[in-house]
């Protein structure tokens, strides 16, 4: 899969029940944050391009954006990959209290706040401070 962000989106905590995920940076910065199944953050890290990151089956990840843009490709070892979301309004995460998200993902309490209530999408949230927000460009199934 390709995917293309605008500055400051973020893709929405998830996980791989079935498959482990390899994501290799094509464009710009970004941000990725891995936790283990036991919750414990295990990689918290700035990716630009030419960079590889490989997340666990079952471990928790975000993407966020910086700069202009962010550009990666993923690829999963199981072509039948079952993705679980953890936050938007079908997610594990309206149940947890917003302390635990925060210090989990070591967002601001306000963040938990928005990915907990606001959050319609199940996988993807808008950037912030734009009129005319557009998050992804362009995303395109392999």
């Amino acid at each position: 899969m390709f995917c293309q962000m605008l500055q400051n989106a973020m893709v929405l905590p998830k996980y791989n029940m079935n498959a482990n995920e390899i994501l290799y940076c094509t464009g710009g910065q970004g941000r990725i944050q891995v936790v283990n199944d036991n919750g414990q953050n295990v990689l918290d890290q700035q990716v630009q391009k030419g960079q590889l990151v490989v997340i666990p089956q079952g471990f928790a990840y975000v993407v966020q954006s910086h700069g202009n843009k962010f550009e990666w490709i993923s690829f999963k070892t199981n072509e039948n990959a079952m993705i679980s979301t953890l936050a938007g309004r079908t997610s594990l995460l309206r149940a947890l209290p917003l302390e635990v998200i925060s210090n989990g993902f070591q967002i601001s309490p306000e963040e938990a706040r928005k990915i907990k209530f606001n959050t319609l999408e199940t996988t993807l949230t808008r950037a912030a401070g734009r009129q005319q927000q557009q998050l992804i460009e362009e995303i395109v199934e392999a």
